[in-house]
Order: C-alpha cells, then structure tokens, then sequence
C-alpha cells in the first residue's frame, strides 16, 4: 500500500500565470497528482469571476510538468463526445509523457449547462449517459494511432451505491470519494461488493478522498478505512501549500 498525496488547483479567481506558479511549486515539493476541475464558471465565491477551461489548461501543463500526473477531477461527462474525449485524453498523455489520468463523472453544475447550451436532463439520464460514454472511451483508445502511452488511468468521482459505484467496479481504476470517513467506510465496502459481481479484485480500484484537516487528525483513520490518495483542494491567487508539506510528510512517514 503507497500513500499518495495531490492537489486540486481550482482554476477560479486567479490571473492563470497565478495557477502556473502553484502548478510548479507543487510539482516541487513533491506532490504525486495535481487536479484541477471541469467546469465553466467559479464554484465558490464571486459567480463571475475569474475562470479557465478543464482540458485547455491541462495540455498546458502536460508541458509545463515533467513527474507529477496530472489530470481533472473531475471531467463532466455531458461536455464532450466519447470519442472525443478519449482522443484528448491520448493526445494529453502523450504530451505529459504517460502522466494523464482521467477522471471523470456524470455532471452536477447545472449553471455550466444552462449557459453553454447542453441539455441537464435529470440525475438519471446523466448517470445512463456515463454509463454509455465509459466503454466508448475504453473502445476508441484501442483504435486511436498512436495508441495512449500507457493504459490510461480512470478516476471516477461520486458515491451512488447503485450506479456510480458500479460503473467505477466496472471501468475505473481510482474511485474519489466526497465524504468523510464513515462515509468512505460504508461506501467501500459497497464498492467492494460490486468488485465481486464485477470479478475485479477490490484492491484493483485505489481509494481517494479530499482532506482539509491535518493528518494527525484524519489520517491513520482515512487509512485504516482503504484510502491511499489523499487531495487537498488549493484556492488561489495564493495556493497555500502549507498543509499539502504536512500530508507529504505523513506520506513519507507512512512509505518508509
């Protein structure tokens, strides 16, 4: 079992030269994975202020990174074609030199919708639509020239016992939970039944959660409920990584 240790950079009220900054400093210090999110206008804050695009920024840093994977967490399913999205994701890794992972979910953001022309529908629909698009992304990178660096990693983020959970037994190779320890506990667990039905070995799916309390608080718990890759969301323009450089010690104390 490896500790992992990443960090969100919302790229929200921020000059992105700011996001570029944080980009290397946390690529410096260590850390494993840097996210960002998919989405088209600030989720905390001023609703209009400054914002970039998902998949735009990551090719960028595809180039600007040289160790760190990289990758969005997470993609909103409804904002691009399949087929579309699986050769970003190849062209992506390729750029980064194999680091791309892909998260991806169902979409929630119903502002993104609205103003972008994209049809909300209903919880369920988008959920159908995710669970379709998955082995469309898996198809097309088998016929993409060339073919992805590696075998692509997938993150799937959310906690839907019925669906979401399953669909992330079925493709995902990382699953995200938004919750705090009894929910990551409980919700293991299901995912560990769908593994089952599945025929996937539950230790083939790595569990990831966002912390925002020290690790002496949270972490020997978080670990003992399965979870392994630990993000800790940055706002700018500053990006604090204070609390990141405790995680990463306790990453480094825990790997030995």
């Amino acid at each position: 079992m490896t500790i992992r240790i990443a960090v969100q950079l919302k790229p929200q009220h921020s000059d992105y030269a700011d996001i570029r900054r944080a980009l290397a400093r946390a690529e410096e210090a260590g850390v494993d994975v840097v996210f960002n999110w998919d989405h088209f206008f600030p989720l905390y804050g001023e609703s209009d202020g400054k914002h970039f695009e998902c998949w735009t920024m990551l090719g960028a840093w595809a180039e600007a990174t040289s160790r760190v994977e990289i990758g969005a967490l997470v993609t909103c399913n409804s904002y691009r074609n399949p087929e579309l999205l699986a050769d970003m994701a190849r062209t992506v890794d390729h750029i980064s030199g194999g680091r791309l992972i892909l998260g991806i979910g169902a979409g929630w953001f119903e502002r993104d919708y609205d103003e972008y022309g994209y049809d909300f529908g209903t919880p369920g629909r988008r959920l159908a639509d995710l669970e379709q698009a998955l082995p469309r992304i898996q198809a097309r990178w088998k016929k993409l020239n060339p073919a992805p660096v590696r075998d692509i990693p997938i993150l799937i983020g959310g906690g839907g016992e019925k669906k979401t959970l399953r669909y992330t037994a079925r493709h995902a190779d990382i699953w995200h939970s938004f919750g705090d320890v009894e929910t990551l506990r409980r919700k293991g667990a299901i995912l560990d039944e769908w593994c089952g039905t599945e025929n996937r070995a539950p230790s083939a799916v790595e569990r990831s959660i966002g912390v925002d309390k020290a690790p002496e608080e949270v972490g020997d718990e978080l670990v003992a409920a399965g979870a392994t890759l630990f993000t800790l969301g940055l706002d700018g323009p500053d990006f604090d990584l204070g609390l990141t450089r405790e995680w990463l010690a306790f990453r480094d104390q825990k790997n030995g």
